[in-house]
């Protein structure tokens, strides 16, 4: 089982970046592909990027590709989401998650989530 603590959300303008990290507690983290997913007020969860566990393989949604950069350290047991070139679109809850499985875009094939962290950009 793993413990998902998100950290690194807060307030911009259009264009800057952002750095989002989640950090996990638990076993086996390097078992685990991980994904970010993000959820705006009346909207549906979304996905957003994933990295399978070796770190080598990244899949992006059309929406962030370019922009946002997601990365792994397995000894530190942390992901990160690099956000660039910020646009109001992207305010959401962005949400750490880690998958069992192959890599997916599905929110239900993830097993555990964080708590969510605030991105919100203005224009």
């Amino acid at each position: 089982q793993l413990t998902l603590v998100e950290s690194g959300g807060g307030s911009v303008q259009a264009g800057d970046s952002l750095r989002l990290a989640c950090v996990a507690s638990g076993r086996d983290f390097g078992f685990y592909t991980m994904g970010w997913f993000r959820q705006a007020p009346g909207k549906e969860r979304e996905f957003v990027a994933n990295i399978n566990r070796s770190g080598h393989d990244r899949r992006y949604s059309d929406s962030v590709l370019n922009r946002f950069t997601i990365s792994r350290d397995n000894e530190y047991k942390t992901v990160g989401l690099q956000m660039n070139r910020l646009k109001p679109e992207d305010t959401a809850v962005y949400f750490c998650a880690a998958s069992q499985y192959a890599p997916s875009t599905e929110a239900s094939d993830f097993d555990y989530w964080g708590q969510g962290t605030q991105v919100t950009v203005s224009s």
